[in-house]
């Protein structure tokens, strides 16, 4: 049974990581500066880094050992986030942009 837990994981952080990769591609093309570089020759953990505004970073970090969300504005650290909130914040940002938010720069609530 851990076993399979274990691959289902490894399978989950793999289609996260295609997914990171895809939307650093849109933000690109809408004008933000966003990146997602992954690491290792498997690809097995990525970082994902996007410019929201002046000063306002985001930092997004997946591995087999977990995933964060980091809010950055003029170098403080925001929030923190950790698994499941982790990707619910990654989905809000998400939803911003299909509903045409991006057009402007995105603005995320501070938690």
């Amino acid at each position: 049974m851990f076993y399979r837990l274990s691959e289902q994981y490894r399978y989950f952080v793999h289609e996260l990581i295609v997914n990171l990769q895809a939307l650093a591609i849109v933000m690109e093309r809408r004008g933000y500066l966003a990146s997602c570089y992954t690491c290792g020759e498997d690809a097995a953990s990525a970082s994902f880094i996007i410019s929201l505004a002046p000063n306002h970073l985001v930092r997004f970090l997946v591995s087999d050992y977990g995933m964060t969300w980091t809010e950055i504005r003029d170098d403080r650290e925001l929030m923190k986030l950790e698994g499941a909130e982790a990707i619910s914040q990654l989905q809000e940002l998400t939803d911003a942009i299909k509903h045409g938010v991006a057009d402007q720069k995105v603005v995320l609530p501070v938690h």
